[in-house]
């Protein structure tokens, strides 16, 4: 079984819909058995004592308008432990990728990627937190995960 854990800033908007785009994708290809799919924060900007923030209104407004089925999700962050845990850390942008690397203190497996380098495309999932612009986040993560997939 192939364990991915997709990350972001505050795992509010990329990365939930990242998990819940490949869910399904995974289902629809029948293959569920395969993987184990969640998502996690570097910050702890959506976390406090005793709770967190679920995903973002525009972040779900986008999972509905493509009938992506979703569940009850929270902002969870990123730990060092994690990194034993999961196979692979498809990333949204280069600053994730660096703080992914301070959090595991390193990758010495090889874990951490972004996940456009799977569509073969090295910038950055558009972050709709500063653009707005959800409609474009949600198509390069689509292409990633789909890619992703692809390699898998």
């Amino acid at each position: 079984m192939t364990k991915i854990c997709f990350v972001c800033h505050g795992n509010i908007c990329r990365s939930p819909m990242a998990e819940f785009v490949m869910k399904e994708l995974v289902r629809q290809a029948g293959r569920e058995d395969e993987f184990f799919i969640v998502s996690a924060a570097t910050h702890t900007d959506n976390i406090w004592d005793g709770g967190s923030s679920p995903i973002y209104p525009n972040a779900l407004t986008q999972l509905k308008k493509h009938n992506i089925p979703y569940t009850k999700k929270y902002a969870a962050l990123l730990t060092r432990a994690d990194y034993y845990k999961y196979d692979l850390f498809p990333c949204m942008d280069d600053e994730n990728m660096r703080h992914m690397t301070r959090i595991f203190g390193g990758d010495p497996d090889g874990k951490l990627h972004k996940l456009l380098e799977y569509a073969g495309e090295t910038r950055d999932v558009s972050d709709p937190w500063y653009t707005r612009d959800f409609d474009r986040a949600y198509e390069d993560i689509l292409r990633g995960c789909k890619a992703l997939l692809g390699k898998y």
